[in-house]
């Protein structure tokens, strides 16, 4: 079996759609000899900031020589970024054997009126080669909600990461954050241990308490009084925790909270019996690096990307926007039909003197026509695209020497015009 073979058969679970329940994942690990069983976890689950803290807490640990995968979702780049060892994608090789291999047994419970589903077979996969390649821990990223995720299959991990929580999947998860937490709240295991990100909403708070209370976890909330931020800045934020200065490559205020989500669960791990020198968790925070979160492409003039695709990631867009980018902004949106785009416009469309809307290259994106008739609701001067080049096209048109692009609103338009924004700055 080829890559391209091996994508196609992949690709072919989507018309399953989402399908939340275990039982589909558990027959197809069944199957597989359960390598799930065989492996060590740090579970990150929440509605943001998850992509961070994978990267975060899986640079730590293989800077402190453990072999660790990572598996997130979604990819920006490449398909391949969810499967990683050690910062290394899974080669294209090794991808094609891992579907070869499994394929069977996907065909086998299809047969049995038990059809797996795109994001149950990638799971699959990722425990899969992460058995086979020994890894000594895992951080896995949850995909949607907590109880019902495939991810969910593992037994009581190292430490759960509960990251923010805010309203998003929300014609599966609730309505409301309640709702949503509680849904969120089902990775939590018996006698597990738990750090919950800073500052939830009080209710959100109380509820995973209760939840933690009735499992006898243990529960950490990082105390944000105890870290003195040294520096924040276009390059990151610098800080200290505990008498150790920290750098995080990261933008914004919210980078401090995930960071110190992620030095309590490297306490955890510690207290676990896993040895994280000092200089292995700065050197971690300092190597970390996540396309696509608001990511600096060009300096000059100033770019950034950012894939955050729900009304929490506009609220920390808006932020940092406000913060490091004081001058004019222009903007090329593209969203999801299936996100709240008038929810995360009301909160970013005000920010930019002019919108660019296009309809990223997928099936549940929304068009750019609709994209801009929203955004003209709170930025007068919105126009649609046919495609990324004419955006970015549109967008450099009438530039004035201090204003800032930003690309913003859905992972899918980041990988898709990533490549194009590195080519068009480098030629300025």
């Amino acid at each position: 079996m080829t890559y391209t073979e091996a994508l196609e058969k992949v690709n072919s679970r989507l018309l399953f759609g989402m399908q939340p329940g275990l039982e589909r994942i558990t027959a197809l690990l069944n199957e597989l000899g359960n390598p799930q069983d065989k492996l060590k976890y740090v579970h990150v689950c929440g509605t943001n900031g998850k992509g961070t803290a994978c990267t975060l807490t899986a640079s730590v640990l293989k800077e402190s020589g453990y072999k660790t995968g990572k598996n997130i979702s979604p990819y920006v780049l490449n398909f391949r970024e969810r499967f990683q060892i050690n910062g290394e994608m899974i080669t294209e090789d090794e991808l094609a054997e891992e579907v070869e291999t499994i394929w069977p047994a996907v065909e086998r419970l299809d047969g049995q009126g038990c059809p797996i589903s795109e994001f149950e077979l990638v799971t699959a996969i990722a425990f899969h080669w992460f058995a086979k390649n020994q890894c000594d821990i895992v951080v896995m990223e949850v995909g949607m909600g907590g109880l019902y995720d495939a991810t969910n299959v593992i037994k009581t991990p190292e430490v759960v990461a509960m990251m923010s929580i805010s309203l998003d999947h929300t014609a599966w998860l609730g309505d409301t954050v309640e709702q949503i937490a509680l849904e969120k709240s089902g990775v939590i295991k018996e006698k597990g241990r738990v750090v919950l990100y800073p500052e939830q909403k009080p209710s959100v708070t109380s509820l995973i308490q209760q939840v933690c209370q009735e499992h006898d976890a243990e529960l950490r909330i990082p105390d944000i009084e105890h870290i003195q931020v040294v520096n924040q800045d276009i390059d990151g934020t610098t800080f200290e925790v505990d008498g150790q200065q920290l750098h995080t490559p990261f933008l914004g205020e919210h980078q401090i909270k995930n960071a110190a989500v992620v030095w309590e669960v490297i306490q955890v791990l510690r207290q676990r019996g896993y040895r994280i020198p000092d200089a292995a968790l700065a050197a971690g925070f300092a190597k970390s690096f996540n396309p696509a979160r608001m990511e600096v492409i060009s300096r000059s003039p100033l770019c950034l990307l950012d894939g955050g695709h729900n009304a929490g990631c506009a609220w920390v867009v808006k932020e940092a926007l406000a913060r490091f980018v004081p001058g004019k902004r222009t903007a090329i949106m593209g969203m999801m039909a299936d996100k709240d785009s008038a929810a995360a416009l009301e909160i970013l469309g005000p920010m930019f003197k002019r919108i660019i809307t296009v309809r990223p290259q997928n099936p549940r994106s929304l068009s750019a026509e609709e994209l801009a008739a929203t955004a003209r609701r709170f930025c007068p001067e919105a126009h649609p695209a046919e495609n990324c080049q004419q955006a970015l096209e549109m967008a450099l048109r009438e530039w004035e020497e201090d204003e800032a692009l930003i690309v913003c609103g859905s992972f899918y338009l980041a990988g898709e015009i990533r490549d194009l924004l590195l080519e068009k700055f480098r030629e300025r």
